[in-house]
């Protein structure tokens, strides 16, 4: 059904103007190839009718490939993450900033332990093992880094890191359950992804990490002015309850600047 899906809306794009000019669309691989472009799919869509040219839906299978190709201007409007835009922000802009129902236009990530773990503060994870889901991830790393900073901690240097296998919220839940690490990082709405298979109660949220602006919507710089604000006027014009905004699983978008993210950029990492 989702493959049918995304060759039907790509059928679509292809109708919209076979002279106009293409524009590629991503979004950071935070689910499934599937996934992924049933989500942005509808989205590039509405933007090739809206603004007359043709924004195709690309989807890369790892945060790596999408930054290097964003980097290399194959992608000129990306979704991602406040550490990912960071990263790829000498080449992309940002223009609009997800809202969605748990936290409105912020984020945040959580610290887990197992159920029975003898930690019970922030402090007690110095010199202990903690399963990140990557170091571009913003609730699954960021986040609940900073938490430990305003405690004194920095996880880099008084922790011992381990990257979660494929980089997904899940196994970070797993490696905890498990028993091999002894605190984990994951985005707060990531809780949950895990409980059919794990036993109940088997995760504790040890403390929340701080809040972070949510995903953004970005553009190449080189972009085209003309281009930039027909893509502004359409993302406005976007109602609440279109079914854009379902596909992306988000409530609507507001305007954001490059300032916003300064005070994180120091801190993520290089």
């Amino acid at each position: 059904m989702r493959l049918s899906f995304a060759v039907l809306l790509l059928s679509l794009l292809a109708l919209v103007s076979a002279s106009a000019e293409t524009y590629r669309l991503s979004m950071l691989p935070l689910h499934s190839p599937e996934e992924v472009m049933e989500r942005i799919s509808p989205l590039a869509l509405y933007l090739s009718v809206r603004t007359g040219k043709n924004i195709i839906p690309v989807i890369f299978r790892s945060y790596g490939d999408y930054e290097t190709r964003a980097l290399s201007g194959d992608i000129a409007i990306g979704y991602q993450n406040p550490s990912v835009y960071i990263r790829i922000s000498d080449v992309h802009e940002p223009l609009f900033v997800a809202e969605d129902s748990l936290g409105g236009t912020r984020f945040r990530g959580l610290i887990i332990t197992a159920a029975d773990s003898p930690i019970q503060s922030i402090e007690e994870l110095r010199g202990k093992r903690i399963a990140i889901v990557g170091r571009t991830s913003t609730g699954g790393y960021l986040s609940p880094r900073l938490a430990l900073m305003e405690k004194g901690i920095d996880p880099e240097k008084d922790c011992h890191i381990i990257e979660a296998t494929d980089n997904t919220q899940e196994n970070v839940i797993f490696s905890v359950h498990m028993g091999e690490v002894d605190a984990g990082f994951i985005r707060e709405s990531a809780l949950h992804m895990a409980d059919t298979y794990l036993p109940p109660g088997r995760i504790r949220i040890l403390a929340e990490g701080q809040w972070i602006p949510n995903y953004c919507l970005s553009v190449h710089r080189n972009m085209p002015e003309a281009v930039k604000t027909a893509i502004r006027e359409a993302v406005m014009a976007i109602r609440p309850e279109d079914p854009v905004l379902k596909s992306l699983h988000i409530q609507g978008w507001h305007p954001i600047d490059d300032a916003a993210y300064h005070p994180i950029r120091s801190l993520s990492p290089p």
